[in-house]
């Protein structure tokens, strides 16, 4: 269009060619076309026939339908040639694609448009996320269909206790329960087939009816039947895994992980969608009428058991000390043991059900703590600072830093009369001003002289110091003593 359009405008084949960027034979070529075709863009000339694979057509068929349209060109052209075949593989290739077409278009699978009800279908699947301190995380993705509303939590594992963590938080990021949820058939919802009916994990069950809604399960290695879901892992993944693509950097701790889904959740729901045109935050809002309540606890049976957490904040499992985040002092837990690991659980009214802890099981006596549980100790917190609590001591502690340090070291030392000496060193403070006393304090700490008298015999030698000056000591340039120049001839 742009070469016929730059013809119109020119009126000349070079002149066109020129503003289009192209040789003008093609100008010619194209003008050529329009003006047989009586108007109009000409198209493209279809792709002659390959006469070289016409021989073998119907054993590239053969192959084809045998195979489901399953494959590869490679090995159909091996086939070929070892049948006489003399063309080329990328013949042989463009001869299996457009056998492989007509085969789906006889065969194929056929599916009307899905066309969801409100309120009704939820899809979860399963990602592989980013590695975080060590641990490969698993990326809970669902998808509510009528609003395209996506949620991402990330899970430690896909237990059965972190499927119910993923799912009531699902649930609560939703603020309701819809009608079904469709998922894969994982052995935490599916035990077995028997005759094709899938049977059913008899906690999974436990859950469904806790929060009212019925799990289905989609047909064996048939990814098609949720595909929300699936899309909604391809977009996670690319978004939130560390590649070089996405320039992502690695997630220092579990709360940067957790910070990045909800940054992505953010992101995703309040765009307009593909399909509707709509943010699904705004369609989510309107699917609320259809969605019915979630419980106000979560299903805590495969949490474990209850402990509550201590003024420490440890909890006691089997007489052995764990550790738990040191906000959750006063409440009530959940631990359970799992794979040589004790796996501490928290449930929010509010946020759900959401693992704290992690810890290796160990015995009594030997408590497993995790300093990442507790707030950074401040700086100095072994060594007490001085604080004065009478006027004599508020004017020593005036003086300066070496004040403090000296009395720190002398309490250190067992110093006799150190209240004495402390009047002391006030008193020549008001002598000699604070400065040269608090440089004399400092020095005595540092070389442990805490007897009576060694503070003024410090000052008295820093005032001899600043005194006496030193003789200075001329330059070899301006030295009296006689050059051995005169020697240069001796023996000669």
């Amino acid at each position: 269009m742009e070469i016929l359009e730059a013809y119109d405008l020119t009126g000349s084949l070079r002149g066109a060619a020129a503003l289009a960027d192209c040789d003008h034979k093609t100008v010619a070529r194209l003008v050529a076309a329009r003006g047989a075709a009586g108007g109009g863009v000409p198209g493209r000339a279809a792709r002659p026939a390959l006469v070289m694979v016409e021989p073998f057509a119907g054993k590239v068929a053969e192959l084809v339908d045998h195979s489901h349209a399953h494959i590869r060109a490679d090995k159909a052209h091996g086939v070929l040639v070892a049948m006489g075949y003399e063309g080329s593989y990328r013949t042989t290739r463009r001869a299996v694609a457009e056998a492989k077409r007509r085969w789906r278009q006889m065969h194929g699978r056929r599916t009307r448009p899905w066309i969801p009800q409100p309120g009704k279908w939820l899809q979860w699947d399963y990602g592989d996320g980013p590695e975080v301190q060590g641990v490969r995380a698993v990326l809970f993705c669902a998808w509510l269909a009528w609003s395209r509303f996506r949620v991402v939590v990330p899970l430690r594992d896909k237990t059965m206790a972190s499927v119910v963590i993923g799912l009531d938080r699902t649930l609560r990021y939703l603020d309701g329960c819809p009608t079904y949820a469709l998922t894969d058939n994982e052995k935490t919802v599916t035990v077995e087939h028997v005759c094709g009916i899938a049977v059913r994990n008899p906690t999974i069950v436990e859950v469904s009816r806790h929060y009212g809604l019925t799990i289905a399960t989609c047909e064996p290695a048939d990814p098609q039947s949720k595909g929300g879901s699936e899309v909604t892992v391809k977009i996670a993944k690319a978004d939130l895994v560390a590649t070089d693509h996405n320039l992502r950097d690695e997630y220092a701790d579990w709360q940067a992980l957790e910070r990045a889904c909800q940054e992505f959740m953010a992101e995703v729901n309040t765009r307009p969608h593909r399909a509707t045109r709509q943010p699904p935050l705004v369609l989510l809002g309107q699917e609320h009428e259809h969605l019915h309540r979630v419980p106000r606890l979560p299903h805590t049976l495969c949490f474990g058991q209850t402990r509550k957490v201590d003024r420490q904040a440890t909890v006691s499992v089997g007489d052995a000390i764990y550790s738990v985040p040191h906000a959750l002092i006063g409440e009530r837990v959940w631990v359970r043991a799992e794979s040589e690991q004790l796996v501490v659980v928290h449930v929010d009214e509010l946020a759900g059900p959401r693992e704290v802890a992690r810890h290796q099981l160990t015995t009594p006596g030997r408590p497993s703590i995790n300093d990442a549980h507790y707030p950074p100790r401040p700086v100095g917190a072994l060594e007490r600072k001085p604080r004065a609590r009478s006027t004599e001591e508020r004017e020593f502690l005036a003086i300066g830093e070496g004040a403090q340090r000296w009395l720190r070291r002398a309490a250190a030392e067992g110093t006799q009369r150190i209240r004495r000496k402390m009047a002391e060193a006030i008193d020549l403070a008001k002598l000699h001003g604070k400065g040269p006393v608090n440089e004399a304090l400092e020095r005595c700490a540092s070389y442990d002289r805490f007897a009576d008298g060694d503070l003024a015999s410090v000052i008295a030698h820093q005032q001899q110091a600043t005194v006496i000056q030193l003789p200075l000591r001329a330059s070899e340039e301006r030295s009296l003593q006689a050059s051995t120049r005169s020697w240069e001839g001796f023996g000669r």
